[in-house]
């Protein structure tokens, strides 16, 4: 076995903040710390969007309706979000991450890689880096918690990670990670969902050890390049590489959960609107137009609360300037086609088909120059005095619940939006 000082032909480190929203309240308000609390979208929100360790000890889970976090934990307390500050703090961490290495992705808020490969020599062995790494988060973000994974893959350091929590660290070596691995339910890969995993549960492949033991060809027959990454997840062996540039957006999306039993047409319009609105916004803020219309429902089941039905539909769109209007006009044709008067628990608008709007212009635009010129003034005075200053008159009645941070941000280029 070779010893731990020795430089690794690849050496990646994931960090992962610890219950990252609930650590910053406990954080900046002592009387927090040692607590269960939850933290919800607003002092009016009814789901968790994370809970501390004090919650989860007692089976409260992220996502869980409020009341029932309370059943479970009677002296839960309830945090409204932060999202501004939780962003804040996001940036900072990932930004000091820079000092160890050029080599960072963002994988989410309260995630992120560092390919430390080429800096084993400069900042000594592996353990010492990803302590100094736990160090400069220490300083630069006032005492938070972190997990860190460390290992010769990103799926295998993501892994990692997640094996002491909370403010851990875990290394396998390269040479030990199919070992460290073949006992480990298949689920921990990251990018190994339920369908994938009822797949493999036929061939009796229930852990690493036993997709490791499958011939390849059988995940990579069912899907291609994605089943070859999952074969060699579980060995410790894939390549992918930690991506330091930033996509371009698939899509633009934004959805909000109603209140409990919401049956009322004129409600769930206007969340429609306020969606189609922010999404047209978003798009026009990022020089982007859609060629495709998601709109969708989320409908309590009539068996029972707890269970979710969803009503989508996709709609194609003419290229160019966003509308929220046009947009909405698509939500209510669909809400009168495909809605019959159910509780609606979550609305969902999703641009697709994006294309940049700074490309080569048309020979013959459709676009009324006037409405170019107003969204341009509305958008720059909503920029400058907040969100929906100017709006349509019937977002007087939206939710005021306030943005939340999406797991997808990052701290630079389109993701750096806080959506609802």
């Amino acid at each position: 076995m070779a010893p731990l000082t020795c430089y690794w032909p690849r050496a990646i480190i994931h960090i992962d903040m610890n219950a990252f929203f609930a650590s910053i309240e406990q954080r900046d308000f002592p009387e927090l710390r040692g607590r269960p609390i939850g933290i919800t979208n607003g002092a009016v929100g009814t789901t968790l969007i994370t809970c501390s360790y004090e919650a989860r000890a007692c089976g409260v889970k992220t996502g869980m309706r409020l009341y029932e976090a309370r059943r479970l934990c009677p002296a839960i307390v309830q945090r409204p979000a932060r999202p501004k500050v939780y962003a804040a703090v996001s940036t900072r961490i990932m930004r000091v991450l820079l000092d160890i290495s050029p080599d960072v992705e963002v994988f989410s808020v309260d995630e992120a890689f560092i390919d430390v490969t080429h800096c084993q020599r400069l900042h000594g062995g592996l353990e010492h880096i990803a302590q100094r790494v736990r160090q400069r988060i220490h300083e630069i973000s006032g005492g938070l918690p972190c997990s860190i994974g460390v290992a010769g893959t990103k799926s295998t350091a993501k892994i990692a990670s997640d094996m002491q929590k909370p403010n851990g660290l875990t290394i396998i070596p390269p040479w030990e990670a199919r070992h460290r691995l073949a006992g480990l339910p298949m689920e921990k890969v990251c990018g190994l969902g339920p369908r994938i995993a009822e797949f493999l549960s036929q061939y009796g492949a229930r852990t690493c050890g036993d997709v490791a033991r499958l011939p390849m060809t059988v995940l990579a027959r069912r899907y291609g390049v994605t089943g070859k990454y999952l074969w060699l997840a579980c060995q410790g062996k894939d390549t992918e590489p930690v991506a330091t540039g930033i996509a371009p957006p698939q899509s633009v999306g934004h959805g909000k959960v109603l209140p409990p039993h919401t049956a009322e047409a004129a409600v769930i319009e206007i969340y429609l609107r306020h969606m189609c609105e922010k999404v047209a916004a978003r798009l026009r803020r990022y020089a982007m137009q859609a060629g495709q219309l998601y709109v969708g429902l989320r409908l309590t089941s009539a068996r029972s609360s707890r269970h979710h039905e969803d009503i989508v539909q996709l709609f194609m769109l003419p290229y160019g300037p966003p509308d929220g209007r046009c947009l909405f006009d698509l939500a209510l044709k669909f809400l009168g086609r495909r809605w019959r008067g159910e509780a609606v628990t979550h609305v969902q608008i999703t641009a697709l088909q994006l294309r940049s709007a700074s490309g080569q212009l048309e020979l013959f635009p459709a676009a009324d120059g006037r409405a170019t010129r107003r969204f341009s003034a509305i958008d720059r005075i909503n920029l400058r005095y907040g969100e929906f200053t100017v709006a349509p008159a019937t977002l007087l009645e939206r939710s005021t619940m306030p943005n939340v941070i999406a797991p997808a941000w990052r701290p630079d280029g389109h993701r750096q939006h806080i959506p609802d």
